[in-house]
């Protein structure tokens, strides 16, 4: 009979949302849940599948817990993008694992470690946060209809699934019920919500139902593609408070000749415009992109396109990723013919050029009066994240105060100056 378990959820918010979800489910199972794996019968693997070094990271995962079957752990079950992608390769290569599952498949899971044969999963009632209470991610929809040369997601996931308005809303109220003050929209393309669903359902309409209920002091969103970006949106973002002043809208590129080999939108003009016309209606706005470098046939003239393109815009987030050819993608088809050491010389100049403009928007910052909320005590007081950082990827706010804070609380502090890329800050009198 087993009695407890454990799960390491890897890569995107989006498997933290799945694993949550199975973490409920074993709940109601009766299960109990340990924080430390090493303290578990059974210990899950949620991996990742996207590009190489999440790869590596999930296998290397596996065999570290294997480890502890030595130690007391019971069983080891490995779910999620990389067995979806690799399932035989798994299978033959790491006998060991005792279970091997691919997407959305909790419900198997849950079998698979209980007697009950039709396990029921709720997301609206029984999700269980593997994040501090204070935060939740929203999935609003599964898998992607874009066809992007360089990603597999739709290979590992499938074709979009929308889910409908009524039952993100009640998600929503039961994260409000469970102490949820920051919620975070998340999707593989968060602008072409509802292009699946029946009537005009779109990503405005999700979000005008979701803000003007006031459920949440911070309303965040990840992963918009600009070439869906709605100039509808910015209405949305110039109306409501809640919506934080923060957008996650990954360009990847900004050669015209790359970005139709990547089969994006070609024209790095509209791009601009989309963005110049966000910051237009909500100026106080920070953008955060993603980048990838060393595409096949990358010029050095292709690439002194995107350095000029991320100096004028000045995104105030921005992380790099350099390119490496996936199974089956159409990209994989054209030689990778930019050197690894290329590559990376590439992504350090960026992100060099990135670290003067994030230091200048942080600099910005000095005097002004902000909120932000705390996760977490430090040496110094405590550290907290402002509206223009999203959680793990972002920056925080170094936060001294006579008084004690509490973890997951809103507090209004005076930023006095910065360390780095982070702000520092006082609570204000």
């Amino acid at each position: 009979m087993i009695h407890s378990f454990a799960i390491i959820s890897l890569g995107c918010p989006k498997n933290t949302v799945d694993s949550e979800i199975l973490k409920g489910g074993l709940l109601q199972a009766g299960l109990e849940y340990k924080d430390d794996p090493k303290k578990a019968e059974i210990v899950i693997i949620n991996t990742c599948g996207f590009i190489r070094p999440a790869k590596e990271e999930s296998i290397e995962t596996i065999l570290e817990t294997l480890k502890l079957k030595k130690t007391g752990v019971r069983k080891v079950i490995v779910m999620g993008c990389l067995a979806q992608r690799y399932f035989q390769q798994i299978q033959a290569e790491i006998p060991e694992v005792d279970g091997l599952f691919g997407v959305d498949s909790q419900a198997d899971v849950i079998k698979f470690l209980t007697s009950l044969k039709n396990p029921c999963l709720n997301l609206e009632t029984e999700r269980h946060l593997l994040t501090p209470r204070h935060y939740a991610y929203l999935k609003i929809a599964e898998g992607c209809d874009n066809s992007c040369s360089f990603c597999a997601i739709p290979l590992i996931r499938g074709r979009q699934s929308s889910r409908p308005v009524d039952s993100l809303l009640r998600e929503a109220e039961f994260l409000k019920t469970q102490g949820v003050k920051e919620l975070i929209l998340i999707a593989q393309d968060t602008t072409r919500y509802g292009s699946d669903l029946t009537g005009k359902i779109t990503l405005k309409t999700l979000l005008e139902e979701l803000l003007s209920a006031r459920l949440f002091p911070w309303v965040r969103l990840m992963y918009a593609n600009p070439d869906f970006w709605r100039s509808s949106l910015n209405a949305i973002l110039a109306k409501y408070p809640e919506f934080c002043p923060y957008i996650d809208i990954p360009v990847q590129h900004a050669s015209p000749r790359i970005l139709k080999m990547m089969s994006r939108g070609t024209d790095p003009q509209r791009i601009k415009t989309t963005l110049q016309n966000i910051r237009r209606h909500r100026p106080e706005v920070a953008l955060r992109t993603s980048i990838l470098v060393g595409f096949p046939s990358e010029s050095r003239t292709d690439f002194e396109e995107l350095l000029n393109f991320v100096e004028e815009i000045r995104f105030e987030r921005l992380g790099v990723f350099t390119y490496s050819a996936e199974e089956e993608t159409m990209a994989e088809k054209f030689p990778d013919d930019v050197p690894a050491e290329e590559k990376e010389r590439r992504r350090e100049i960026l992100m060099q050029v990135q670290w003067d403009i994030a230091q200048d928007f942080a600099r910005s910052k000095i005097g002004q009066h902000i909120p932000v909320i705390i996760e977490k005590r430090a040496d110094s007081g405590y550290l907290g994240r402002s509206v223009w950082d999203a959680p793990e990827i972002d920056c925080r706010v170094e936060v001294k105060s006579p008084t004690v804070l509490r973890m997951g609380n809103f507090y209004n502090v005076t930023v006095t100056g910065i360390e780095e890329l982070d702000l520092v800050a006082t609570t204000a009198t």
